[in-house]
């Protein structure tokens, strides 16, 4: 008996693949949980909060850590509900330039253009900066290990690569891999958080009374208090990235229609509510906030202040593990954009990168496509960490104006939307529009500088670095790609798409 006799699940999930056009190349083996756990993963509170909190601590200190969190927690549940209900509708791996092009009512092939390489550009973006942040946390916990080692940026860069390469060896192999990879990565940041919660509850001589979480600090350098505050609430937007990674992985899950958009909008949820617990235990074990402000990695001297040095360095290792997670989920939901994106001949080389491996079923080209972009991003990082910072900022930006694309033209397409299984019935515009109005607000709050005085060092060149993903996206489509790319294109009918299935 034939797998598609058998499983008629994997019919239906194929027979929607097919009415949008494509045949099936990938092996569905994620199920539910699985393609809950790569959003999860990416988001990863762990990372998020360990990398960003200092910056929190002088932009608003407890106040905006706290409340800012759970405001802005709000607004990502409505961009992910928001992005679900597209996902129920188009589940496929192009994902967010797939979906912008089905939903255009003019120029498909442009709106598929831009959304496609900022979504490119984010996720390589992504992966670069989480495997850098993994590369200084390793060389955190390796300096109080042995205090005579020194971090350099030659050796960040080197161990940056080397968690990479060793991250594209993983998703070189089977799609089974990276999902039992994902799932241990859930339990390794549920887990982890619970210890690291438990241990700053239980160990610290002192916390800080019920009063601290209203206390108000702005260290950014800006006498306006209140524009310090806002851009404090970057530290949830910073962490809140990549969870268009259960979209990117629909042609590999079961019953996608449903699952694709049930991951998204639980590893949204779940990584809220543990963040804020996480956050809580965090601000509380502060103890000399000027000292642990000022420090290199504030929540690491939260760690050694209030558990000591032996303890501290366990749980960098949590942190150091959950990055690395972090990095893996985020290589996988790259590879899986470069794969569609070229499928519809919108990379150089499209024939090379949507060829599937006949042993894995992976998309192996692709997967070394990311690492050698992720790699070339890091290399400037070489000689000047600004200049990594520069190239790297765009991640985030690219990212959530990325999300707000195809969310924007559903609303514009009003009641000729067809939804999927999934959907928010009557509360799909009110919730879509918060959703598009939050992300351009908070990207203009990217972009805007971040510390005062203003200095090479200080600059935010978020906005450099969007106009030159934009002004060579729009170079690029003027002189070649609008004769060539008219968005998603289509294999053929249901039954010949069908036939072409190698799977």
């Amino acid at each position: 008996m034939s797998e598609r006799t058998a499983d008629p699940v994997t019919l239906d999930d194929d027979a929607t693949l097919h009415a949008m056009g494509y045949p099936r190349k990938l092996t569905r083996r994620f199920q539910a949980f699985d393609n809950f756990a790569i959003s999860f993963t990416i988001i990863n509170i762990l990372s998020g909060i360990f990398s960003s909190f200092g910056f929190g601590m002088n932009a608003g200190g407890p106040r905006i850590l706290v409340f800012g969190w759970i405001g802005v927690c709000v607004m990502v549940l409505c961009i992910g509900a928001a992005m679900a209900e597209v996902a129920s509708a188009y589940p496929t791996s192009g994902a967010l330039y797939f979906s912008a092009g089905k939903l255009a009512k003019r120029h498909k092939g442009a709106w598929s253009w831009y959304t496609g390489w900022l979504n490119f550009v984010g996720q390589i973006g992504g992966t670069a900066a989480t495997g850098y942040a993994a590369a200084t946390f390793i060389q955190a916990f390796v300096a109080l290990q042995w205090p005579s080692y020194t971090p350099t940026a030659h050796q960040t860069v080197l161990i940056t690569a080397l968690i990479i390469v060793v991250q594209g060896l993983a998703n070189t192999y089977t799609v089974q891999l990276v999902a039992v990879l994902n799932r241990i990565s859930v339990w390794w940041l549920l887990i982890g958080l619970v210890v690291i919660v438990t241990t700053l509850i239980v160990m610290p001589d002192h916390h800080q009374s019920a009063s601290f979480v209203t206390h108000f600090v702005n260290n950014t350098g800006f006498t306006n208090g209140l524009y310090g505050g806002l851009l404090g609430l970057l530290v949830t937007s910073w962490t809140f990235t990549g969870f268009d990674g259960s979209f990117h992985m629909s042609e590999e899950t079961v019953h996608a229609t449903v699952n694709a958009p049930r991951g998204i909008i639980r590893s949204i949820g779940y990584s809220a509510i543990t963040g804020l617990v996480l956050m809580l235990a965090l601000v509380y074990s502060i103890g000399n906030y000027a000292k642990v402000a000022s420090s290199s990695a504030p929540p690491v001297q939260i760690l050694i202040d209030g558990l000591g040095m032996g303890w501290a360095k366990a749980m960098l290792l949590v942190v150091i593990g959950a990055m690395l997670f972090c990095g893996l989920a985020n290589l996988t939901s790259n590879t899986r954009q470069i794969f569609a994106f070229s499928r519809d001949g919108a990379m150089p080389g499209s024939r090379l990168w949507h060829s599937v491996s006949p042993r894995t079923r992976t998309p192996v080209k692709a997967v070394w496509l990311a690492v050698a972009c992720s790699l070339a991003l890091v290399v400037p990082g070489w000689w000047s960490h600004t200049a990594f910072t520069a190239i790297v900022s765009v991640n985030v930006v690219g990212l959530f104006l990325a999300y707000a694309v195809p969310v924007f033209l559903r609303l514009r397409l009003g009641d000729d939307f067809q939804p999927g299984p999934w959907n928010l019935g009557r509360w799909s515009r009110p919730v879509g529009w918060l959703a598009v109005v939050w992300i351009l607000l908070s990207s203009v709050l990217f972009m805007l500088p971040q510390a005062s005085p203003i200095t090479v060092d200080s600059f935010n060149y978020a906005p450099i670095a969007l106009a030159v993903v934009l002004a060579v996206a729009t170079g690029w489509w003027f002189a070649t790609a609008r004769r060539r790319f008219q968005g998603p294109v289509s294999y053929g009918r249901p039954d010949e798409v069908a036939a072409m299935d190698l799977i």
